[in-house]
């Protein structure tokens, strides 16, 4: 019986119906509120909860269980604007309202609300739910509106429209990712919400692992969890897609200029070496006459992997060679890997150990993992101390000529993808586990590495490239999208995570070319390589033992492809150029998804149109893939378009059917766009013609397109180094104007040739008041391609002399000051 007796008990202890199972408990009503400085803090039992008001348009909403709210932030570098707002505490709903929005807290329960001025709901707790906790999660759950569309999130795949679908944000090693993929390297948790004509964004700051639920598996509610630490979310109201991706910037920051070598065509490999392979891929890159400005060095250049080394059988003399690179109009970027080789004797290893610079067991003992070097220690990049130490390892680097730093392998990963959860790291101070610190070490990583270089390199911008990344990473450094495959299927999911990435705020993002894993097939790469032309960060990369792939590598028909889609990004750079600007000073993207400018048109979600974008704010691309010979293509409504290739006009609104042989990518230019444009050069640092060709296609929109040139390095732009011109086109007018320079920099160009699309015939040309006779002539934008080439009606003036020109047709005036 006593035996019996034991055996029952023993069973009924490990039964779980014995353990309090952990609920969800949702906030209650409110027992405490004070008024602070930009907004109110509120006592909910046991919960705390503030609002902060940090612009008209921004809201910080942040609730956490701890005693106090955290106050450190490695995203958010903006602080609360000064605002006008009003408060209100009536009827148990406290209302902060701005000029541009009004958030209102329901007190019983604690509810959020975020209304327009006209009190139209924009986003709004699901009214059971609102944020509530289960054990040390925290989630917010918000009422799926009718019709709601959810866009960006950062690197993710799927379509462009999210409903339905569920991510995660964990930072992962993923080779050779699928079309569904999830989680991958990147971490942005930042999302667009769009209902009706309500557009606001969500970006929830905290860097645990967090979960996103577009309404997948429910109907009920979309919502975003963090597995710990506080619900600290920014909730932006605006009324336009481009509105909320600058408030987001406005908490994150904007990218730096780049330089303008880095956004011309970049050659990578796993790997190249030794040293003779390496020159001679930059000598035939200019001896086939193919424009290009960057070359990497992958793993191989290092001895036994061990980063800041060269292997000096493969690279006997680095300096010697970078030299040859610069003289061959070549920049060159090496691979940095943050894992630190265990051995005596190697110079980082020791002084890591010594400066205590290492990520830790709670113990004290440094952590060690294996990685391409073996065993290897990892730097504590959440540590200033580290930071600092690492920026200045690129000191032999750079003294031998290395331009740009390429971060890989930085989630961190290691062999076996399991860091523990117990490792700890300094957190500025704080100290924090690895679940707290896992997203943000890449992006500390390429901050180390951004802050280094760009002390070491003076005057001159660092390319800054990383794998791994967290909200804010724009400022330090450019993204690529890992490893991918070469097949069609990545090929357009690539253009799908740059524009998703583009939404949330990092402009300045690619794919690799041809794709990293696998055999890519000669029609894949012909396609890959004219749609990469189109893409902010071009870059062609290949793995180990795979087979060539450079442009001249998939026989005659593809090099002479790869070679006028290549070159066609050339003759953009002052277009491409101008884009960046704009992203560095409202962070609209380069490559920009359709729902930016037409965010309530339902076509752009259809799953065959999805992967259209825009180029800047003129060109329009439309991916296909290898075999294809016709596609159909979606016009937006409200313009009329341009065949890119050959001047032939179509209504907006309306699918249409173009031909795409492997050698026409279609591209479609919006009427009433600014296409500025310059001679061929073969690499950033070779002077152009001194004539500027800028190309007006007729429309009904006003529009106007700021040009803009700097130096295309340094950092003098910053104290007015530049030159910038407003070019303003006002068709019931019949109106164009260039508005005087600003900047103290005089234009690279002397001359401007206006090439007018879509306008008949002229009759005549004014400049100063003069009239001129007008030409018919072939621009040719691809070398030798007829088909290829826009019909255009041009003048050609000296712009020191131009102050005032006109050209008219039936009275037509266009207005000209440069």
């Amino acid at each position: 019986m006593k035996k019996l007796f034991l055996a029952l008990s023993l069973v009924a202890l490990c039964s779980p119906w014995i353990f309090a199972q952990k609920l969800n408990q949702s906030l209650g009503n409110v027992s405490e509120q004070t008024p602070i400085q930009h907004g109110m803090e509120f006592k909910v039992g046991s919960i705390k909860a503030r609002v902060l008001v940090y612009s008209p348009t921004t809201f910080r909403i942040t609730i956490t269980p701890a005693a106090e709210f955290e106050r450190m932030s490695y995203a958010v570098s903006g602080s609360p604007q000064e605002t006008k707002f009003t408060l209100s505490d009536q009827n148990g709903t406290v209302e902060f309202k701005t000029d541009s929005c009004i958030l209102s807290i329901s007190k019983n329960p604690f509810r959020v609300k975020l209304m327009n001025t006209k009190r139209e709901v924009i986003n709004e707790d699901e009214p059971s739910f609102g944020t509530g906790i289960i054990g040390e999660e925290i989630c917010t759950y918000k009422k799926l509106q009718p019709g709601e569309r959810f866009i960006g999130l950062g690197e993710k795949t799927g379509n462009l429209d999210r409903r339905g679908e569920g991510y995660t944000n964990w930072n992962t090693d993923y080779f050779g990712y699928p079309a569904n993929g999830d989680p991958l390297y990147a971490s942005i948790p930042f999302y667009i919400g769009t209902h009706g004509t309500k557009v606001y964004g969500v970006f929830l700051d905290n860097s645990s692992k967090t979960h996103f639920n577009f309404g997948a598996s429910n109907e009920r509610f979309s919502s975003f969890m963090a597995e710990e630490g506080e619900m600290d979310y920014y909730l932006i109201g605006n009324t336009s897609v481009a509105g909320v991706i600058k408030s987001y910037s406005d908490l994150t920051g904007r990218m730096e200029m780049p330089s303008l070598w880095s956004i011309g065509f970049q050659q990578c490999r796993y790997s190249y070496y030794p040293e003779s392979e390496v020159l001679t891929t930059a000598k035939t890159f200019r001896d086939k006459k193919i424009p290009a400005d960057v070359m990497y060095f992958d793993i191989h250049y290092m001895d036994q992997y061990k980063i800041f080394t060269w292997n000096k059988e493969r690279f006997p003399n680095p300096k010697r060679m970078l030299d040859e690179m610069d003289r061959l109009g070549f920049k060159s970027v090496v691979i940095v890997d943050p894992g630190i080789k265990v051995e005596k004797g190697y110079p980082s290893y020791e002084e890591g150990v010594k400066q205590n610079l290492f990520i830790k067991y709670p113990d004290g003992s440094d952590f060690i993992a294996s990685v391409w070097p073996g065993r290897c220690h990892f730097p504590d990049f959440t540590n200033p101390q580290t930071r600092e130490w690492w920026g200045q390892s690129f000191k032999g680097y750079i003294a031998d000529g290395i331009d740009g730093f390429w971060n890989d392998m930085n989630e961190p990963a290691s062999w076996g993808q399991k860091v523990p959860d117990l490792l700890e790291g300094y957190y500025e101070g704080v100290k924090a586990n690895h679940r707290r610190w896992h997203n943000i070490y890449g992006m500390q990583m390429s901050r180390a590495t951004y802050e280094g270089t760009r002390k070491l390199l003076g005057n001159k911008r660092p390319l800054i490239l990383t794998r791994a990344a967290y909200a804010g990473i724009q400022r330090y450094s450019a993204i690529w999208t890992g490893d991918n495959r070469a097949d069609d299927e990545s090929m357009l999911l690539g253009v799908r995570l740059v524009n998703s990435l583009g939404l949330s705020g990092m402009p300045n993002a690619g794919y690799d070319v041809g794709g990293f894993g696998g055999e890519c097939n000669t029609n894949t790469f012909a396609r890959w390589i004219s749609i990469g032309a189109f893409c902010p960060f071009f870059r062609n990369h290949k793995m180990i033992d795979a087979k060539d792939s450079e442009p001249w590598s998939y026989g005659e028909r593809v090099e002479e492809i790869a070679k006028n889609y290549i070159s066609l990004r050339y003759k953009l750079m002052p277009y491409l150029y101008s884009a960046f600007y704009e992203a560095h000073t409202s962070a609209l993207p380069v490559a920009r998804s359709l729902a930016i400018n037409y965010t309530f048109d339902p076509k752009i979600y259809d799953t065959r149109y999805q992967n259209q974008y825009f180029f800047g704010n003129g060109l329009m691309v439309v991916p296909v893939t290898g075999p294809t010979t016709i596609t159909k293509a979606y016009l937006p409504g409200g313009s009329n378009w341009y065949d890119w290739y050959n001047d032939e006009q179509h209504e907006g609104g309306q699918e249409i059917f173009a031909e795409t042989p492997l050698e026409k990518i279609p591209v479609f230019v919006k009427g009433s766009s600014i296409i500025p444009m310059q001679s061929l050069v073969m690499h950033a640092g070779e002077q152009p013609q001194d004539t500027l060709f800028i190309h007006l296609y007729k429309g009904n929109d006003n529009n106007t397109f700021v040009y803009y040139e700097d130096a295309g390095d340094g950092y003098e732009y910053q104290n007015g180094d530049f030159h910038q011109r407003e070019l303003v086109y006002t068709p019931k007018a019949s109106n164009l104007t260039l508005s005087d320079a600003k900047g103290k920099r005089q234009s690279k160009f002397n001359y401007i040739k206006l090439y007018f699309h879509g306008f008949g015939a002229l009759q005549s040309v004014k400049v100063n008041g003069k009239a001129l006779g007008t030409q018919q002539e072939r621009f040719k934008l691809l070398n030798d391609m007829p088909q290829f080439d826009p019909i255009g009606k041009g003048i050609r003036a000296d712009q020191s002399q131009i102050r005032t020109a006109s050209f008219s047709n039936q009275q037509a005036q266009i207005r000209i000051s440069w």
